[in-house]
């Protein structure tokens, strides 16, 4: 009794796992979730967007520096796009380095400069990052960076 009981359920189970399913057509709509992350972001006018290009290199080496003495390194850019480029923000990797950017948008053909002044702490080989993001293809987003060989302090 338990076998034709027990064969009775896997039969069952079979044909139910075979049924034909809905098709497309068929199928009801998905309905796309909305989560607070998506409510909150608007989508992004990317023609909008312009180029960037640097004139400096973005990796650079300022050599032996004095530890504790402030320290400021500059990188050029030029919009070589044909829309106003806008610096929507800058920031260091860590709190030693204070970026500056443009607060006025930059026209089609004009250059400017993005400045981080760096309080030499620390001593060694260090290699420090600032973060740039602005309305460029094909990324928004840029990593500039300098290094330099600080030594250690005389006790």
């Amino acid at each position: 009794m338990k076998q034709i009981l027990l064969l009775t359920l896997l039969f069952s189970i079979a044909v139910i796992g075979c049924r034909e399913l809905p098709t497309n057509a068929e199928a009801p709509a998905a309905v796309p979730s909305m989560d607070a992350s998506t409510e909150k972001m608007p989508l992004e006018d990317t023609t909008q967007f312009t180029q960037l290009t640097w004139l400096d290199t973005t990796d650079q080496s300022l050599g032996k520096l004095t530890a504790g003495k402030d320290i400021e390194i500059k990188w050029r850019f030029k919009n070589t796009g044909n829309k106003p480029l806008i610096i929507e923000g800058v920031t260091a990797s860590c709190g030693c380095t204070i970026p500056e950017k443009p607060e006025k948008p930059l026209l089609p053909g004009e250059e400017g400069i993005i400045k981080a002044k760096f309080n030499g702490s620390g001593s060694g080989y260090i290699v420090k990052q600032v973060h740039v993001v602005a309305n460029t293809n094909p990324s928004k987003s840029h990593t500039l960076s300098f290094s330099g060989e600080i030594p250690a302090q005389k006790q």
